[in-house]
């Protein structure tokens, strides 16, 4: 098979837009994540405004995410989404009251009101963040598909030892980007106390993933078959973690979006490095891997439908691109509380 077959081209598309999920909504979980760290109300709102103008345009990538699947692997999408029922229905959950709890908080002048709405507001951020994390460690593991391809486990088994690693993984680094583009976001006192926190951030996330890599190396050795096949490939995990290395450095030096920058790039990289690992595998089954997975070329539409689609893809990506672009850049700067904010 061509590594540029169209099955490949529509796979590279999930996975890209996987990546502009992570990053662009990523923050935004953080965001929410460290939301109940500080005490002050004020200090809330700068969070909230902080994200306000952006957040709704970054979920649009989990549109984007969900009918890549199901327009290019119908049979991912089918076993996807049916396997993990419950725990769709909580992140749906989340990002429904993570939304409700923006737009509402500062609706009624109540103190009671607003610390409601915000418990709302972080609760619905960890779950997004755990869930992704929950359900990327099941990915790498396996799930149990018969020779049908058909699954065949349980909600409960889902909660292993090394997807709830992975989830915790997860939150750490959303927690991570989000304290970092906080930093960029914020003035003052305010800015100061984000750089504290964006360090104690970044520790977490190292002693997690460092944690996450032993792990790996003793329950999914497969993730690592291609890498020494093609030992360049290593290159991929050093930059990742390299990127992340550098920033304390960078915010030392009020490299402040250079900062940013190096932490998406880190979620890019470890993200790559999880679809070069599992590839052609998209569902991998953990009772017989080789027989009973589901893969980029046993689970995709018909080579029509996916040029159809890919030429659909070139048009529309570079307009969501665009427009993204252009709301970031209308918005930039640090946030200053007005009347009109949250």
């Amino acid at each position: 098979m061509s590594m540029l077959s169209l099955e490949t081209l529509w796979y590279i598309v999930v996975i890209a837009s996987l990546i502009f999920y992570a990053v662009l909504d990523g923050f935004d979980l953080g965001v929410g994540c460290l939301h109940l760290c500080s005490y002050k109300d004020e200090e809330r709102r700068v969070f909230l405004n902080a994200i306000g103008p952006v957040w709704d345009g970054n979920e649009v990538w989990i549109v984007v995410i969900g009918g890549a699947l199901f327009a290019g692997f119908p049979n991912v999408f089918a076993t996807l989404f049916s396997a993990f029922y419950n725990f769709t229905m909580l992140l749906l959950f989340g990002l429904i009251f993570r939304a409700v709890a923006i737009e509402f908080r500062s609706k009624h002048d109540s103190y009671k009101w607003r610390r409601n709405w915000d418990i709302a507001f972080s609760l619905a951020s960890y779950i997004i963040a755990f869930g992704c994390g929950l359900v990327l460690g099941n990915l790498i593991e396996g799930i149990p598909l018969d020779k049908n391809k058909d699954f065949v486990g349980t909600t409960f088994g889902f909660l292993k030892p090394y997807s709830l690693l992975v989830g915790l993984t997860s939150v750490s680094l959303f927690a991570m980007h989000g304290a970092i583009y906080l930093v960029m976001k914020t003035e003052k006192t305010l800015h100061n106390h984000m750089r504290k926190w964006a360090k104690r951030c970044i520790v977490l996330f190292i002693i997690s993933d460092f944690a996450l890599t032993l792990a790996t190396f003793y329950i999914a050795p497969h993730m690592l078959n291609r890498l020494f096949d093609h030992p360049l490939l290593f290159l991929i995990p050093l930059f990742g973690f390299l990127s992340i290395l550098i920033i304390p450095t960078l915010l030392k030096k009020h490299y402040d979006g250079y900062a940013f920058i190096a932490s998406s790039l880190g979620i890019a990289l470890f993200l790559i490095l999880f679809a070069v690992s599992l590839f052609p595998t998209m569902i991998r089954s953990s009772i017989a891997p080789e027989t009973n997975s589901l893969s980029v070329y046993n689970s995709s539409s018909s080579p029509l439908t996916l040029k159809v689609l890919l030429i659909i893809v070139l048009i529309g990506i570079p307009l969501v691109l665009a427009y993204g672009f252009y709301i970031y850049r209308i918005f930039r700067g640090k946030v200053r509380l007005e009347k009109t904010s949250y």
